[in-house]
């Protein structure tokens, strides 16, 4: 039975540790690395960047194509004419009535030769006409004629293309050979186009963990003044008791007690107040870093006595004249980049271009050896160059308007430039005032301390009034939250100077 208590203790203590998380501040930039949106949308803008250079790595290699297709037509194509056709199905027949009219002149010229000669007789010679007569219109020559018709719609059958159905394919491949330096600005663009994913993603990782610092310490700031707020309230109390065991005994008036009631409740809200800016602080911290908004964490700094004020590499880092470790100059000088690259890429627009082609194309019906209705194709290499000739000097316009716009990126980095630089020296001196506020506020703690002392041991003594002690509680009160501020502000000037300076990691 007498380990009830300490088994029920310790469940105790295992629940409220798993209820709350113990968080130090570089857990709380890495839960925010990890989580925050933003930054993983830079992660992703880097996957976009990587695969765009891949792409335009590309454009040097040769591109090869595969084409295919079908085409019905209504009419075929006809190499011969409506003319010749009739002319060549016809050939028989127009050859032997041109034949027979000719062989019948000669017959006949010869046959009056004949009869003036005596060698043959009138009669003979009407018998011998009448039979040339009966053997051109005779079967033998009207199967000749029909032999030579047939002859002729051969070859009118063999000019025939049948174009109507058309099947077509083709490898078509492409080798650029020069474009002007068109493929090589695109290429330094997309290295650019990286190096400004990787930039931004510095920028959004800055940026963040400078949220992260301010939430981190806002939060270990109002837990002191939290704890400012309880010990002052407590004072207060204390001096109400005495003030009003004071009535009783008739040593101090109704006023006195009123005057410290009035300060209880300042006290009572002030606690209020800390506690509902404690508990937003914390749910902001707990939002950037990605866990609950209603998580119960517990910051490793936010119950130290006194935060570590010394000086950190911010302080002491010397940065380049170009300020080069700022993203925000890194990604600015990449935009002057950009500008002059798009500048070449313009350019290479009227400069000449050449290429080289080849590739295999096959077609049905094919022309390689009459009109086949076969597949048929023929391999082919060519050389294509084309040169700008005249265009009312559009590409000297445009070209202008580029290097006008990479002037206007330098420009603007010249002036970011001059702000950091203004940045950067503010913030140093920020710094140092943070610091030296610090040291006045600890001493300024010690003579409250040492005030609230004296007004207490008088107000006991009965040498002082209740208002030099309140008066004395608030000057208490009023320096330990200023060494609270100051604390505070020394840490958050070095996180300012640090990402002036870009070292903010």
């Amino acid at each position: 039975m007498r380990k009830a208590p300490f088994i029920i203790l310790l469940f105790s203590g295992i629940t409220v540790a798993q209820a709350q998380s113990v968080l130090t501040l570089d857990s709380c930039r890495a839960l925010a690395l990890r989580n925050n949106k933003q930054i993983n949308v830079s992660r992703l803008k880097q996957d976009v960047a990587l695969n765009v250079k891949k792409a335009m790595r590309t454009k040097y290699l040769p591109k090869v194509d595969a084409v295919a297709g079908y085409e019905w037509t209504s009419r075929e194509i006809s190499i011969l004419s409506k003319a010749q056709k009739n002319h060549i199905s016809n050939i028989g027949t127009l050859g032997l009535q041109q034949i027979g009219t000719d062989l019948t002149a000669g017959l006949n010229t010869q046959i009056t030769n004949l009869v003036q000669q005596g060698t043959i007789s009138m009669e003979q010679a009407q018998q011998l006409g009448a039979l040339m007569q009966q053997m051109g219109n005779g079967p033998i020559a009207q199967y000749i004629g029909q032999m030579g018709n047939t002859i002729g719609q051969g070859i009118i059958n063999a000019f025939r293309t049948d174009t109507r159905n058309i099947f077509g394919g083709a490898v078509m491949l492409r080798q650029p050979i020069y474009m002007g330096g068109a493929i090589t600005a695109a290429n330094r663009m997309a290295d650019i186009s990286g190096e400004m994913a990787n930039n931004d993603l510095s920028l959004k990782t800055q940026s963040t963990l400078y949220n992260i610092d301010q939430a981190y310490w806002t939060v270990v700031s109002l837990k002191q003044k939290q704890k400012l707020a309880n010990s002052y309230r407590e004072l207060v109390k204390k001096l109400d008791d005495d003030v009003q065991k004071m009535i009783k005994q008739g040593v101090a008036t109704r006023a006195d007690g009123l005057r410290v009631d009035v300060k209880v409740n300042e006290a009572d809200m002030q606690v209020t107040q800390v506690d509902d800016g404690l508990s937003l602080a914390k749910m902001l911290l707990c939002q950037l870093c990605g866990l609950p908004m209603d998580r119960d964490i517990v910051l490793a700094d936010e119950n130290r006595e006194t935060l570590d004020a010394a000086l950190d590499a911010g302080n002491t880092y010397i940065p380049d004249s170009t300020l080069s470790c700022r993203p925000e100059i890194r990604l600015l000088q990449n935009t002057v980049s950009l500008s002059e690259q798009a500048t070449k890429l313009v350019q290479a627009e009227y400069l000449p271009h050449v290429a080289l082609t080849g590739g295999y194309l096959v077609s049905n019906p094919n022309v390689f050896n009459g009109f086949q209705k076969k597949f048929s194709g023929v391999w082919n290499v060519g050389l294509l160059v084309q040169v700008p000739v005249w265009n009312w000097f559009e590409g000297s316009y445009k070209v202008k308007a580029s290097k006008s716009a990479t002037r206007m990126a330098e420009l603007e980095l010249a002036e970011a430039q001059e702000k950091i630089n203004l940045q950067i020296s503010q913030c140093q001196y920020k710094v140092s005032e943070a610091q030296k506020r610090l040291q006045m506020a600890e001493k300024n703690i010690k003579s409250a301390e040492e005030n609230l002392r004296c007004a207490q041991v008088g107000f006991r003594e009965g040498v002082m009034e209740s208002t030099d002690v309140m008066a004395a509680q608030t000057a208490w009160q009023k320096a330990q939250s200023q060494k609270i501020d100051a604390e505070v502000e020394v840490k958050l000037s070095q996180v300012n100077l640090k990402k002036a300076l870009g070292i903010l990691n």
